[in-house]
């Protein structure tokens, strides 16, 4: 039977894995044995994507996939090996804090040596890498706050509430024209760029993908809602200082007023929300579960893990002028 929904079509495979997922999304047959999993490379664009393949079908699907995939007993037992395969890389290679305190700290500390991405883009950043950037990072924010809605039902009281409250704002406070998806769709508009839901997958590096993934990870298992806070706050105590140098990136280069706008928008938004999230959504949580505490510390070590591994992608291909991208975009 054909499935013909707002899904986006099924990305090419990048490896035996990611090709076993996407066959057996459209007609079926043998997925790949754990042994399989266990021997591929934790962060590499085969397994990645094959772990991608099987999350997004708890968002909007694939187009020709049938809906009933999402809770397909054979599926779920494989995503199960690529999340164990995954999950254990990081936590081996995460042991960066003790504390939350430590943790949150260094986060609210500006790196002084100014080398990261957005650094680059502000000061030295061209259009081409502005484009790319923005298809790369379409694969989050055209589900912004999607991933973290999931730790909702999970919490309560004050984290509850102060978690809510940051997604609401999200979501455009109600108005679907200021809905952060909305906004990131009209940057990428005037960056000249195709705005359709996972139009830039095939795109996309190991390296983003795994930035994905990991808060699809954290938001889909209850036992590691402590992690999916953790990253929450990472997110949102660096995104700040990160929006203000890529609106001065969107200027410099007048990629429009759309470009601007949505890093603009956040960071006003994001300053304040850094204070929620580290008083109510953290404190709120370990005041009821402090046995939590390793875990929110976890999933914060882990966002910087993922992150600097996107951004030593980007910094080496562009530093060495070439792309970032696996497939090149229309000019």
């Amino acid at each position: 039977m054909e499935y013909d929904h707002e899904g986006p079509p099924l990305p090419s495979a990048r490896g035996p894995l990611s090709a076993a997922v996407r066959d057996y999304l459209l007609s079926g047959g043998l997925l790949p044995p754990e042994e399989a999993v266990a021997a591929a490379p934790a962060y590499g664009d085969d397994l990645q994507l094959a772990l991608y393949q099987c999350y997004e079908l708890h968002y909007r699907g694939f187009a020709g996939v049938s809906p009933d995939r999402e809770w397909d007993p054979d599926l779920l037992r494989l995503r199960a090996a690529l999340e164990h395969r995954f999950l254990t890389a990081l936590r081996a290679d995460t042991d960066v804090h003790d504390s939350v305190a430590d943790a949150v700290g260094d986060l609210l500390v500006e790196p002084v040596d100014g080398k990261g991405v957005t650094h680059f883009l502000r000061n030295e950043g061209e259009l081409w890498h502005l484009r790319e950037y923005a298809a790369q990072r379409s694969l989050y924010h055209l589900k912004e706050a999607d991933p973290h809605a999931w730790v909702l039902p999970r919490l309560s009281g004050r984290a509850k509430a102060a978690m809510a409250a940051v997604e609401f704002d999200e979501y455009g406070g109600g108005r679907p024209d200021r809905v952060h998806a909305r906004l990131f769709a009209d940057l990428m508009g005037d960056l000249g760029l195709d705005t359709t839901y996972g139009r830039h997958l095939d795109a996309a590096s190991a390296e983003c993908l795994a930035t994905v993934n990991l808060m699809s990870l954290f938001g889909l298992h209850r036992a590691l809602r402590g992690a999916l806070v953790g990253h929450f706050a990472a997110v949102e105590i660096t995104s700040s200082p990160g929006s203000r140098r890529l609106a001065e990136a969107m200027r410099r280069t007048g990629a429009g007023p759309a470009a601007e706008h949505f890093y603009d928008e956040h960071v006003e938004a994001d300053a304040v929300h850094e204070q929620v999230v580290r008083h109510e959504v953290i404190g709120g949580l370990l005041e009821q579960e402090p046995h939590l505490e390793p875990d929110v510390v976890f999933g914060i070590d882990a966002t910087g893990h993922v992150e600097d591994r996107l951004a030593a992608r980007l910094l080496g291909d562009w530093r060495a002028g070439r792309s970032s991208l696996r497939t090149p975009l229309p000019s």
